[in-house]
């Protein structure tokens, strides 16, 4: 049997990484395929509150069991920058490459090149709120490698790997990723 539970983006790239880690029993909606067209204002200060207020307005929009995700990258010589802010750390549209642009200019000639991807998901499932959380640690490279993934996965080298998430198979960025991990939690509670 089939469970429908809404996922609180429209993003193409986050559906697909975790459709594919779902069990095949759990089938995902956008929030276009549930009839929320308007953008849900996400002004919290931290992945759990950003995350919290899409589930909640999906929740208080449809009743449905629903979930949401805020991703940050956290930079330790950029004091954990940019964080929350990961999406619009270079404007305030999603301009990826304007971002990466920017990543790299604050950090050249850094030597601590350390970070973290940090995922937060927020689960409402017959009123009750969860929260699961995914990390993984890595560096940020000088340069761009590699020509999937998107974001910042072309400056992102996982610990222990000498590849970046975008030199990596979607398979091998899902086996370890910060998203993976998260909804990986997700996937434990929801087969409970």
């Amino acid at each position: 049997m089939t469970h429908q539970i809404i996922f609180a983006t429209n993003n193409r790239n986050k559906l697909e990484e975790v459709q594919a880690i779902l069990p095949i029993s759990q089938k995902l909606l956008t929030l276009q395929e549930a009839g929320i067209t308007e953008e849900i204002v996400e002004d919290g200060t931290t992945l759990e509150e950003n995350a919290l207020i899409k589930a909640r307005y999906v929740y208080k929009k449809t009743g449905k069991n629903c979930f949401a995700d805020d991703t940050g990258l956290e930079v330790d010589a950029l004091d954990g920058a940019p964080g929350v802010y990961s999406a619009r750390f270079a404007s305030a549209g999603h301009d990826f490459e304007a971002n990466k642009k920017l990543l790299l200019e604050k950090l050249l000639g850094v030597e601590n090149r350390k970070a973290r991807f940090r995922t937060v998901i927020a689960l409402i499932m017959d009123g009750q709120e969860y929260l699961f959380e995914g990390i993984i640690n890595g560096t940020i490279t000088c340069e761009e490698h590699g020509e999937g993934g998107f974001g910042y996965d072309p400056l992102f080298r996982p610990e222990g790997f000498d590849k970046t998430f975008a030199q990596m198979t979607a398979e091998q960025k899902n086996g370890i990723s910060h998203r993976g991990r998260a909804v990986s939690k997700l996937v434990d509670f929801l087969n409970r």
